[in-house]
């Protein structure tokens, strides 16, 4: 029998031990990074790595792998995902064990209340008694709890002249208690211990899955920005050409006035336009300059002052290369409707609903717990045997010597009338459940009408660029048949100058048409949730 408890305690022990090993990977060390604990916020990262002879030398997987190491706003949503792991950390609280300890100390004199053998001598009587206790209280997620506990209390007193014979002066009396509750009903077992676990756990993929929305977004404004400042980019290099084909037509018209050959009130024409397109190269130029500076601040280039100042060079065209892509829209659904992280967001707080469900079904239960307890008793001290020797005990021997057990067990219940708050428990999860449930009808919807979309502009886009193309051909014939009257004297100034203008006109709607293309492109990836499979890497790195 000994041995048997013996065995009982050595087990017990080991559960506590082993108990603070689960879940490691779900910790503060392991959630509180370097980059959680520092009050300063990092340099812009890896913007040295495209440093060509003095400019910022980007393509568009560069821009966009920049954004995510380096966008305020990325970062900004990175921190709700470090809100949930540590909500989950906190969800692990009800499990942690706690140890307790205490010490107790007293020294009482009480007046006298009676004399020794007539003599007239009265002694008081003075009593110290001495208490030190130490616990251990431990819940698991079967939601049993675990205590244990080690009580020793020291007992003197002093009123006589004589040591009393066999009596323990001082004597410490010690207790182990060792006991169980185990719920069986309501927060009874694994399901109702660890449910919140389990919703924390989803409120955590529905966060990452958010974020990766987040992202998504982000990666498609940094794509269109790109694009912008291309195209502003060729705006600017239209509106040079476009002053550059004016000038020298007043060059010519000048040449000639001067010659006798044009009438002095004809250079005006030429003059004036002259002047007026020079307005739009000054356009083009602070256009441009918006377009980088708002590329910048994607990037985290504005965050040093030396990247901020020196120049882009953005090494993509804006022609598409090789054939114009073709898109099937039933599988363009498919396929949003099977990658995009706001689905699987929505389909996380589902399962949550579920969870909070079955959760609040069990606290309608009644409560019903089974406990049971184990106490070891020991008692030792100092007596005196009838020869006047002092005779010492200890109460540690008996203590785990398992000789003196006491044996416990109780099963108590509480059947709850009305149980009120359980019932809107479960009312605001069912409640919950269908809003999320029309949440998610919501977003297919939306889905497939950004899909339905996105694929129209990328036809509209395709169907520009041919007939852009069509029509910059046509204002080149123009300006050429133009330039050719002129120089004969059939033509005028007039229809050359109108022709450069259209021409002007037409290489813009060509790039504008090619830009529209590339954005309707990624307009497409965007909807269907295809962006962020290039990107997988950068994104795991910063949610990790």
């Amino acid at each position: 029998m000994r041995h048997s408890r013996l065995s009982l305690l050595v087990c017990l022990l080991t559960i506590f031990l082993q108990s603070g090993w689960a879940q490691h990977d779900e910790s503060f060390h392991a959630y509180a990074t370097a980059q959680v604990r520092s009050d300063k916020l990092a340099a812009p990262e890896h913007l040295k790595d495209y440093l060509v002879d003095g400019k910022l030398r980007l393509s568009l997987r560069d821009a966009v792998v920049l954004t995510l190491e380096n966008n305020s706003f990325v970062r900004i949503q990175e921190t709700q995902v470090d809100f949930s792991k540590f909500a989950l950390l906190g969800a692990h609280s009800p499990f942690d064990p706690v140890i307790t300890g205490s010490y107790f100390a007293n020294n009482a004199t009480s007046p006298p209340q009676t004399t020794i053998g007539g003599t007239g001598v009265t002694l008081a009587t003075k009593s110290i008694t001495k208490t030190a206790q130490i616990n251990y209280s431990e819940t698991f997620e079967t939601g049993t709890n675990v205590q244990a506990g080690l009580n020793s209390i020291r007992n003197s007193f002093s009123n006589s002249v004589v040591n009393p014979i066999g009596i323990l002066d001082p004597y410490i009396n010690s207790t182990l208690n060792l006991q169980f509750t185990q719920p069986l009903l309501r927060n009874g077992w694994l399901f109702a211990n660890q449910a919140p676990l389990v919703i924390a756990r989803r409120n955590l993929q529905q966060s990452e899955a958010s974020f990766a929305a987040e992202v998504n977004n982000n990666i498609l404004q940094a794509v269109s920005q790109y694009w912008t400042v291309v195209e502003a980019r060729g705006n600017l290099d239209v509106a040079r050409s476009s002053m550059d084909a004016a000038e020298a037509t007043y060059k010519r018209d000048k040449r000639a006035l001067e010659l006798g050959a044009l009438p002095p009130l004809d250079i005006y024409r030429s003059e004036s336009q002259v002047a007026s397109r020079r307005v739009q190269v000054i356009q083009s130029e602070y256009a441009l300059k918006e377009a980088e500076d708002a590329l910048r601040l994607t990037i985290g280039a504005d965050q040093d002052p030396y990247f901020q100042a020196i120049d882009i060079e953005l090494s993509e065209r804006a022609e598409p290369e090789g054939e114009l892509r073709t898109i099937d829209t039933a599988s363009a659904l498919q396929a949003g409707l099977s990658k995009r992280p706001e689905l699987e967001a929505t389909r996380a707080a589902l399962a949550s609903d579920q969870t909070r469900i079955r959760l609040a079904h069990n606290h309608l239960l009644p409560e019903l717990d089974l406990t049971g307890v184990y106490v070891s008793n020991g008692l030792g001290g100092t007596q005196f045997n009838t020869s006047g020797q002092r005779i010492s005990n200890s109460s540690v021997s008996q203590l785990f010597g398992f000789n003196y057990p006491t044996y416990q067990a109780q099963l108590s219940l509480s059947l709850p009338i009305r149980n009120r708050s359980a019932q809107a428990e479960l009312g605001s999860a069912l409640v919950s459940r269908r809003n999320d449930l029309y949440s998610e009808r919501q977003l297919r919807e939306q889905i497939t009408l950004d899909i339905q979309n996105a694929v129209h502009q990328l036809e509209q886009a395709k169907l520009s660029i041919v007939a852009s193309k069509e029509s910059l051909d046509l204002a080149q014939k123009t300006v050429a048949s133009e330039q050719r009257k002129y120089e004969l004297g059939s033509g005028t100034i007039f229809l050359v100058l109108e022709a450069q203008t259209e021409l002007a006109a037409a290489q813009q709607s060509l790039l504008q048409a090619e830009v529209g293309y590339q954005l309707a492109v990624a307009g497409v990836d965007h909807a269907t949730g295809e962006m962020l499979e290039p990107y997988h890497v950068q994104i795991a790195q910063l949610t990790h």
